[in-house]
């Protein structure tokens, strides 16, 4: 089972579309009584009708949208101010806050990293002196004695820093206090801002609506009186059809409706009921020719093929006689040559034989004069 896919519909539904346009085109254009030639006034008249409203509903709908991003930016734009604005006053508190609570000269390690530490050492005045440590040997365990004065400096210390922290978180509230009263103010702006704003859009979109309204029932009106009149023109264009297919050609059947404007030797298709016997007669006859045509063709080709066949035969005879002649002429030179050979080997035979026969008898005569030499 096949699954209908959105596309699916998209593509059926512009095929509908366009299926309905062809016929609505088709009953403009085959209508003998509103046909005029060089165009259609109507229809273009009300495409162009059509176009305007569609300008009109676009334009106001790109109006709204304008109104809507107009209104968005601004809520944005004081949204932005409005974060912008608490961070500075974070920052702002954060830096305060560490310049006042946080201070270095507070750390429990400042005298390790004091720039100042040389300049603020003092020298041994007396065995009060607190700057006295544990290696000098100049104060030991369980001899406090600035005990009363330590004690009252304490409490002195603490007083301050009591009064202190009141001051600073008076002058904290009051700053929190003017803060949210100026945010509050500032969110009230905003909001009256905001509440203008979404009156003025509804009013806009009220006016859009109410125009729409207003254009929706024109057109439902005009719908009305356009089917009205669409229907009356389809009866009267259904009566004239059917009186012009009971006194026309196609139901007679006249040959005469199938003759085309464009030549005699052209018809309509639709109009034409079938050819004539003088027609089907020379078809026949032209078949019969075309046969015939066929048949030469084939024997010439067959004959054509025989007188190939008859040359290749007789070239390969040729040249088989070629070769034999070849052959045998080889044949006789290969014997020739053998011959000629075997005279040469006999006469170099000869002349060995003769060649030793001479070194033999000069070896003989050479060792008989020697000896001849030797006697003596």
């Amino acid at each position: 089972m096949e699954v209908v896919q959105p596309k699916d519909l998209g593509q059926y539904c512009g095929l509908a579309k366009r299926r309905h346009a062809e016929l609505c085109r088709q009953k403009r254009i085959f209508n003998a009584r509103n046909r005029i030639i060089g165009g259609d006034t109507e229809a273009w008249d009300v495409q162009v009708h059509d176009r305007k409203i569609k300008e009109a509903t676009e334009k106001a709908r790109h109006e709204t949208f304008a109104a809507e991003m107009r209104q968005n930016d601004k809520i944005t734009c004081i949204l932005e101010g409005r974060e912008r604005r608490d961070r500075k006053n974070l920052c702002k508190a954060i830096n305060d806050f560490q310049q006042s609570c946080q201070k270095p000269e507070t750390r429990r390690e400042f005298d390790l990293s004091d720039p100042l530490a040389l300049k603020k050492d003092l020298a041994w005045q007396s065995d009060k002196d607190v700057w006295n440590t544990v290696s000098g040997m100049q104060r030991f365990m369980g001899e406090d004695l600035n005990f009363h004065e330590r004690k009252k400096f304490q409490e002195e210390q603490n007083r301050e820093w009591f009064l202190q922290q009141q001051r600073e978180r008076k002058d904290a509230w009051a700053a929190q206090k003017c803060a949210e009263d100026f945010y509050v103010k500032t969110r009230l702006q905003f909001d009256e801002t905001a509440k203008r704003l979404q009156n003025l859009e509804r009013a806009t979109r009220k006016a859009v609506c109410a125009s729409v309204k207003e254009f929706n029932k024109s057109q439902a009106t005009e719908s009305v009186e356009r089917k009205s009149l669409e229907k009356k023109q389809e009866q009267e264009d259904n009566l004239a059809e059917i009186s012009n297919l009971l006194h026309g050609d196609l139901l007679s059947e006249n040959p005469q409706q199938a003759a085309s404007s464009f030549g005699p030797h052209r018809m309509v298709p639709d109009r034409w009921k079938g050819m004539t016997p003088a027609q089907l007669e020379q078809i026949r006859l032209v078949q019969k020719q075309q046969v015939q045509e066929k048949l030469r063709l084939q024997e010439e080709e067959r004959q054509r093929d025989m007188d190939w066949d008859r040359r290749r035969l007789q070239g390969a005879r040729a040249t088989l006689l070629f070769e034999r002649q070849q052959q045998r002429q080889q044949r006789d030179l290969r014997r020739a040559l053998d011959c000629s050979n075997l005279s040469l080997a006999k006469e170099q035979l000869l002349q060995k034989k003769y060649m030793k026969e001479v070194c033999t008898n000069h070896v003989t005569e050479d060792y008989f004069m020697q000896f001849n030499t030797k006697s003596r």
